[in-house]
């Protein structure tokens, strides 16, 4: 079962070689790893690239214009004829990431897409939901009980977090790709995406054993890219009861019990990141 990583990559240089360098650690089981530079207007961001791709033998794309997150991403997403992780540059992934990915395809065979947990991830966040958490000093510790120790349960949620957003082979041939029309630069992509690959009988599942730090904000933020009522507007004219059907999974928190057990996996084997996890957790006036 064949797995590619794609990363989209606009400027945001100290995020970016922190996001490589993790990725240089954790790239066992990846088949091809391709790397879009979107014209980055920091120079600096050229030799970090090189030096990337050289020592590891990555595929390095630079474009002398522009493009946006949006065809950059959708350009990737061609190149690899497998499955594909889009991977945004500020991310840090961690032990046995791609591991958890791949077993997540295995026992899925309608998956369309999959996303990690995260620190900063919408509904995927964890320790607590819907919020930017404190990210982990060392995040492989999280990563490998997870992986070793806990037992994934597939959750579908009705739409993958674009940070870390596993698209499969199976998913690009019967839902195509992003919607450049519509979604311009960005936001507003992944949910639509997930959205048409629901409508065509697939599944968006949460990947819960993979934990990938997000540091949100960064890659492709020097293009003023924000989400706003005018994103908002284009999905909601693609998909009317979009806003309904988020807040009605909001409302019903399906994930409570899976992060509960989490945490309880966590407390069993390692009661020092418990504790912060559990700090965390009080401080966001979770449990």
């Amino acid at each position: 079962m064949k797995l590619d990583v794609v990363v989209p990559i606009y400027n945001a240089y100290t995020a970016l070689k922190n996001c490589l360098a993790s990725l240089e650690k954790n790239q066992y089981q990846a088949e091809n790893i391709i790397l879009i530079n979107d014209a980055s207007t920091d120079k600096n961001i050229d030799e970090l690239l090189k030096k990337y791709s050289i020592a590891n033998k990555w595929k390095l794309i630079k474009h002398e214009k522009n493009l946006g997150f949006v065809k950059t991403a959708n350009e990737g997403l061609k190149l690899s004829e497998n499955n594909t992780i889009l991977l945004n540059s500020d991310t840090i992934v961690t032990k046995n990431w791609l591991s958890a990915f791949k077993e997540a395809i295995k026992h899925n065979e309608k998956l369309a897409t999959a996303t990690a947990w995260s620190n900063n991830a919408e509904i995927c966040s964890f320790p607590q939901f819907l919020t930017n958490n404190q990210p982990l000093e060392n995040p492989d510790i999280l990563s490998e009980l997870l992986y070793i120790y806990y037992h994934p349960q597939y959750p579908v949620i009705p739409t993958a977090v674009g940070f870390c957003m596993l698209i499969t082979k199976l998913a690009k041939q019967k839902v195509g790709y992003f919607d450049e029309k519509h979604f311009g630069h960005g936001y507003g992509e992944e949910n639509d995406y997930s959205l048409r690959a629901e409508n065509a009988g697939l599944i968006n599942i949460l990947c819960d054993n993979a934990y990938v730090i997000h540091i949100g904000n960064e890659s492709f933020a020097d293009l003023g890219l924000q989400p706003n009522e005018d994103s908002m507007q284009r999905l909601l004219q693609k998909h009317p009861d979009y806003l309904t059907k988020i807040q009605q999974y909001i409302n019903q928190d399906p994930l409570v019990k899976i992060r509960k057990n989490i945490l309880s996996t966590v407390k069993q084997y390692n009661g020092e990141l418990y504790q912060k996890l559990l700090i965390e957790n009080k401080r966001k006036n979770e449990i």
